[in-house]
């Protein structure tokens, strides 16, 4: 694990990382890291960045290659997750079935943003979420996302 600063847009951003071994059983490892860097967000914030955390983290591990790498990006009221495998295969949206399917849709409906970047060595899936309000809970003062509806 480590912490860094890096100037963004004239904000400081706190970077903090973790790399994340192959099993399912790395989940339970990485969301106690996050509950600990986090411990000054709101429940309804960091219930919203544990959700998350947990699909990209397991996207990564069901369908990623090593090496694995979660990267926690925050500046006031920010946070981006990003997550590193060395797949090249873009994370796509499909169908939900009963062996899953809605980790994307699901990612999408609690953010403000996400996308992925396909680097040669691999890719970066990435999530952004509004920490001043919950995203799934309701108790955000922001009026609804574009295209979805209010709770």
């Amino acid at each position: 694990m480590s912490t860094d600063q890096a100037a963004h847009a004239g904000r400081e951003v706190d970077v903090l990382a973790l790399d994340v071994g192959g099993d399912l059983g790395e989940l339970a490892r990485v969301r106690a890291w996050a509950r600990a860097e986090l411990g000054d967000v709101t429940e309804a914030g960091l219930t919203d960045t544990i959700l998350v955390l947990d699909e990209l983290v397991s996207n990564a591990l069901r369908h990623g290659e090593r090496p694995r790498q979660v990267r926690l990006r925050r500046r006031p009221g920010r946070l981006r997750i990003e997550v590193d495998d060395s797949g090249r295969t873009p994370a796509t949206p499909r169908p939900p079935s009963e062996t899953g399917g809605r980790g994307l849709a699901l990612i999408d409906a609690c953010t403000t943003a996400w996308g992925q970047e396909v680097r040669e060595d691999g890719k970066t899936v990435w999530a952004e979420l509004d920490l001043t309000g919950s995203n799934v809970s309701g108790d955000t003062v922001d009026p609804p996302f574009p295209g979805r509806r209010a709770g």
